[in-house]
């Protein structure tokens, strides 16, 4: 895949979507599809934010380029012209990642690793909302995985030693202001050791969750899915929404010569 054009700096009011730009940084030779919805929840999270000031302008005018780029190409795979199917292919992905962070936390295996698979997956799910609102299910999961890289990332940097599996979330657990140290600092590639419970991105498969075989209430939270086929699970989803970018984002940032989104 093509190399995207670079981004001018973040400006300072776009700070809560760095790590999903930097994790769509990550999957752009990985999973472009992945990269691909990165960047389009950080064009719509920042549209909402600020996209009056000549900063904020200018860095939503590249980010626009850098996803028509993508999306061209791109352009002939499902999970980028079918909603259903890039919310399916998110949706897996983000699971898996989770997963692997589970069960190496409830192997009382803490490493930086699956700190940044926990936090990884909790950005992923978020981006899900370009589709439209989480499930119940997915909500728990974000609050979990993320609360779960706070506090293991603050046992191991304090010296101590995190206690496995769920042991009573408290409120935020000042996420925000761990996510530059818990983050920034983890490794951009898991590792390949021989364990059983290798994660590896660039070897998932886009279909079903098939090879995943958990007994109930083996891991947090206790809801978490095995096997369960997609049309079950979409079927408890509301109405997928189109994730084409909007005429209004591009007229609110005054581009030029580009095509009104709203025509594709």
């Amino acid at each position: 895949m093509a190399a995207l054009a670079p981004l001018p700096p973040l400006p300072p009011q776009f700070k809560s979507i760095q790590h999903h730009l930097r994790t769509a940084q990550e999957h752009d030779k990985r999973d472009p599809v992945v990269a691909y919805y990165c960047r389009l929840y950080a064009m719509q999270t920042g549209m909402k934010i600020d996209s009056k000031t000549p900063e904020c302008r200018k860095f939503l005018s590249k980010l626009m380029d850098q996803l028509e780029a993508l999306k061209k190409q791109l352009g002939d795979n499902e999970a980028i012209t079918q909603e259903i199917v890039g919310c399916a292919h998110l949706e897996n992905y983000a699971l898996k990642m989770f997963l692997y962070a589970d069960n190496e936390d409830h192997a009382g295996r803490f490493h930086k690793n699956m700190i940044k698979s926990f936090y990884t997956a909790s950005l992923l799910i978020d981006v899900i909302t370009v589709f439209g609102e989480l499930t119940d299910e997915n909500v728990k999961h974000r609050k979990y995985a993320r609360w779960k890289a706070t506090y293991i990332h603050n046992c191991l940097k304090n010296g101590e030693t995190p206690q496995a599996g769920p042991v009573g979330i408290e409120e935020d657990n000042d996420i925000e202001e761990n996510e530059d140290a818990g983050a920034t600092s983890l490794p951009t590639q898991p590792p390949q050791p021989s364990s059983s419970s290798t994660y590896d991105p660039s070897n998932m498969p886009s279909g079903n969750y098939t090879g995943i075989q958990i007994p109930p209430g083996a891991h947090a939270p206790a809801n978490t899915p095995a096997e369960v086929p997609h049309s079950t699970r979409t079927s408890q989803r509301i109405q997928i929404t189109p994730h084409k970018i909007p005429s209004s984002v591009t007229s609110s940032i005054s581009l030029k010569g580009r095509r009104s989104q709203s025509g594709r």
